[in-house]
């Protein structure tokens, strides 16, 4: 089947990678009709090839009579020969005509004869593909009753609503975290949808009934650090960026003929045509991330610890916000291939990625601002193909620092799933739990990404949250959906309420108002052209000068896709790949050298980053990538001669 039109639909012509795919084509209606139709028309042309040679015998039965009575008239001799010469001509010609006839006629029998059996073959790959399709659904529908019958049977073990996230979910390894998401389904959920009721009471009745004892933060609309915090205005850019980029090409390209081969298997190990892509790396889609860091740069004027949570917590939702319509993927960046963003004068804030693995594939990012706050992590992208769905899974941990206060902050990112793969327009949804924790002041922010559902009555993308400070107690209920918005409100105060006829319980949070936290900036003009790019988007691959020989704005197939040159770009992405391999086989004889093969292999995966390093993360006790500097020095006096020749 085709992949249908919209937000980020792969066109273009398949790489040589996906040879064969070809002959495995369904044959549609309007194929057979048109085979029909062919063998008709060459019926009636040989119908008038027979009507013709008919008629040719006649007339030449008559030629022939009229020259043998001519033959039998008495004439001269001269004139003799002459009649003699135009009857062998005439015998000649009726008997190439007759040969002509026959070979029509033995084509058309051939062709009848085969076209039967393409006929046969197209239909019997036509029976085994709609059988492929029916088991694949059915074995998700019963994978969906399964994992229901699981749910219904240990819904009963969480108690606690802030005790939902396990309390050593940031001491699990990587290993282990990709191990239980690719036993993960995601499916409609109609119970559980929140934990949690909330209910706006009056501001002076919530006063009295805290007993009059202040809360964390004073709720007025004069002075709360929290107002207008997402109605900042964009200041006008103090550098002239670009607004556009060539509109995406009107290519088509059969999904599942690429697809069907993949059920089950690591994303990034299979050999992909640019169709599938966006003009952006992963390293450019990881930065990305930053496009409301304005969020944080309000965040370190909060004086109190769960106020600043509320705004980690929208800044961590709204990385979301551009993905609701992108579902191209972006470039496996190369191994060494790196990524800066300068943008001191305009967004107060410098951002350097880099590709420290391959295999699995990993990216490290680095995130100073002069405002006050550094941003750190190593994800590591877990991708699998289930058939029906494509399960994208973030490994890694992230971390927030504000330099006043010390506050530091962890959470990790939730599951993205492309539902549709096989049949109808592709979309995507987020789903899982986030939780945020503050790893100075123990307050906790426990996110819930519901996962959509045809028959929920709930908001579309919706996404909830809870704030507790260090003794547990929740301070802030947030809601609101991952591609739009996320409020907050204050919680005065709380009460179980009574239990449902299920025997659940739920508890039930008055608040004040809510108060708008974070809103997605619109989308630029033209952007359903433009692979759906936000603003920051647009800039990311514009060349600057200066950048390392590794940054991504010089890989050369991802420029030729954005220009719209697809079929150069796939020949470009094979040789850089290519290029790939054949570097790591110098590596791995390199390291066989000295070691054995098993030793060898291994050491041979094993890059060295240069710009960051390696070392335990006293938080997570993971192993994780942190930047070591030097970077930004280089840049200054463009000694780049230590970089990699990776492009």
């Amino acid at each position: 089947m085709s992949l249908p039109g919209g937000a980020g639909e792969p066109r273009g012509t398949p790489c040589p990678d996906d040879s064969g795919d070809d002959d495995d084509e369904t044959a549609s209606p309007a194929d057979k009709s048109e085979l029909h139709n062919t063998i008709k028309n060459l019926s009636l042309k040989l119908d008038d090839l027979s009507t013709c040679n008919d008629l040719i015998a006649k007339h030449g039965a008559a030629l022939q009579r009229s020259l043998n009575e001519l033959d039998g008239l008495r004439i001269p001799s001269e004139s003799s020969e002459k009649l003699k010469a135009v009857n062998e001509r005439a015998t000649l010609f009726r008997i190439t005509s007759n040969a002509m006839i026959n070979a029509c006629r033995d084509f058309l029998e051939l062709a009848e004869t085969h076209s039967r059996k393409w006929q046969r073959a197209l239909q019997y790959e036509q029976e085994q593909r709609v059988h492929l399709e029916e088991t694949i659904e059915q074995l998700a529908k019963q994978h969906n009753s399964l994992e229901r019958a699981f749910r219904s049977g240990t819904s009963g073990r969480a108690a606690n609503p802030t005790k939902s996230f396990s309390e050593g979910s940031f001491l699990t390894s990587k290993g282990e975290d990709s191990e239980e998401d690719e036993e993960t389904e995601y499916f409609d959920a109609m119970e559980d949808a929140t934990s949690f009721i909330t209910v706006i009471a009056e501001a002076k009745e919530d006063r009295k009934a805290e007993g009059g004892t202040p809360g964390p933060v004073d709720w007025t609309s004069s002075d709360n650090v929290l107002d207008g915090t997402s109605l900042v205005p964009k200041e006008p850019p103090k550098v002239k960026r670009r607004d556009r980029i060539p509109d995406k090409p009107n290519y088509s390209l059969n999904l599942w003929s690429i697809m069907k081969n993949c059920i089950g298997r690591e994303l990034s190990k299979i050999p992909m045509p640019v169709n599938f892509n966006e003009p952006l790396s992963m390293l450019q889609r990881l930065t990305e991330d930053l496009e409301y860091h304005h969020l944080l740069d309000k965040a370190v004027h909060c004086t109190s610890s769960v106020e600043q949570m509320c705004l980690v917590a929208a800044f961590s939702v709204s990385s979301y916000s551009t993905t609701v319509h992108r579902i191209a993927k972006p470039f496996n960046p190369m191994l060494g291939e790196t990524f800066e963003l300068d943008r001191l004068d305009e967004m107060g804030l410098r951002s350097l990625c880099e590709q420290v693995s391959h295999h699995p594939p990993a990216a490290a990012h680095y995130v100073f601002s002069k405002n006050g706050w550094s941003l750190w992590q190593e994800i590591t992208i877990s991708s699998k193909f289930r058939g029906k769905y494509l399960s994208i899974m973030p490994l890694g941990a992230i971390h927030l620092e504000f330099q006043a206060s010390g506050n530091h902050y962890v959470w990790r990112k939730s599951t993205s799933t492309v539902h549709n793969i096989i049949v109808g327009k592709l979309w995507i949804d987020q789903t899982g739990d986030i939780e945020i924790v503050n790893h100075k002041t123990k307050d906790r922010c426990q996110l819930k990404f519901l996962p959509y559902s045809y028959f929920s009555k709930e908001v579309a993308r919706k996404v909830t949250g809870v704030v507790s400070d260090e003794q547990g107690k929740a301070q802030y209920v947030l809601s609101g959906s991952w591609d739009e918005q996320m409020e907050c409100s204050k919680i005065v105060q709380s009460s179980p309420s009574s239990p449902s006829s299920d025997g659940k319980q739920k508890t039930v949070y008055q608040t004040l108002p809510a108060k708008l936290l974070w809103k997605k900036y619109p989308l630029p003009e033209n952007a359903e052209n433009m692979y759906y790019f936000s603003e920051l988007a647009l800039t990311l691959n514009e060349h600057e000068e200066g950048v390392a020989p590794t940054d991504s704005r010089l890989r050369p197939d991802q420029r030729l896709m954005e220009k719209g040159h697809w079929d150069e770009a796939n020949t470009e992405k094979q040789r850089l790949e290519e290029k790939q391999r054949v570097w790591r086989r110098r590596r791995l004889e390199a390291c066989s050298r000295g070691c054995g093969s098993e030793d060898a292999e291994k050491e041979a995966d094993t890059y060295m980053p240069l710009w960051f390093e390696r070392r335990l993360d006293p938080l997570t006790g993971e192993m994780a990538c942190v930047y070591k500097g030097g970077y930004w020095e280089a840049k200054e006096k463009q000694e780049w001669h230590m970089c990699p020749n990776i492009f």
